[in-house]
């Protein structure tokens, strides 16, 4: 989808991320890897709040002018990312969240059997913030995550992702737990994970209704170059040749 607005000069684009959309009340931008996007620490400049918030203010250091956080991607992800401009349309936005249709793509190691399916648990976070599935009652949040495998190399699978829920590293940790962890995963899968430059995990696709007055948004990111060199090339057509509705039958391991 084409920008609301003109583009800024080269010189005034907030680095590490591509505007796709601006209007009043929301921002949609395309994030590039190794950017976060926020931080609990005050002294973190390099976020892609922080980054946004100095772009909205114009260089005016008085402005109360923001942006607001509406989802997360990982540090290491890339792909699209919405903000809002104001605290209610951020609470429209975050309260609806379940209902935005959101597609990524990610590669994964080896060659998951089957090769679609959906996969059901309920994540938890540690005290070293790490995240896992757990059976204990009343611990955790339910997760669900839709994929369907779209080309395979001789070890890696390269997979296309419905995200049903938005828990925090839900795509890494239901991969890393079905024996297939996300390429570059160096938390949730093996070490050797750290010989690849990044994550493979790229937020491409998102559609949802405006905050303000409900006028339907798509939008599609082009394929990275990362992901055209580990497959080996990677058509628009893999991409589309694939559903994507969520089986009724769940993948055969609920954890």
């Amino acid at each position: 989808m084409k920008p609301s607005s003109p583009s800024p000069p080269r010189r005034h684009r907030p680095r590490g991320l591509e505007i796709l959309h601006d209007d009043r009340d929301i921002m949609v931008v395309d994030k590039a890897p190794g950017l976060l996007t926020m931080s609990f620490h005050k002294d973190q400049d390099n976020t892609a709040e922080r980054v946004l918030t100095d772009y909205v203010r114009k260089g005016y250091s008085r402005s109360r002018k923001r942006v607001f956080v509406v989802h997360r991607l990982d540090r290491d992800a890339s792909g699209l990312l919405v903000f809002a401009k104001t605290y209610p349309m951020q609470q429209k936005l975050k309260n609806n969240w379940e209902r935005v249709e959101k597609l990524y793509l990610a590669a994964v190691l080896g060659h998951p059997t089957p090769a679609s399916g959906l996969i059901e648990s309920r994540l938890a976070e540690d005290k070293d913030q790490f995240v896992s599935s757990t059976r204990a009652p009343g611990k955790g949040k339910p997760a669900r995550t839709y994929f369907q495998l779209i080309k395979k190399t001789r070890s890696l699978s390269i997979v296309k992702v419905r995200l049903l829920t938005g828990r925090k590293n839900q795509i890494r940790v239901h991969f890393a737990e079905m024996g297939h962890p996300v390429v570059g995963d160096a938390k949730y899968g093996p070490p050797s994970g750290k010989r690849f430059r990044r994550l493979a995990l790229h937020a491409r696709h998102l559609a949802f209704a405006h905050p303000f007055d409900g006028r339907p948004l798509v939008f599609t990111t082009a394929i990275p170059p990362f992901f055209q060199e580990i497959a080996g090339g990677l058509e628009e057509s893999d991409w589309e040749g694939t559903g994507t509705a969520a089986s009724s039958q769940p993948f055969g391991h609920q954890f």
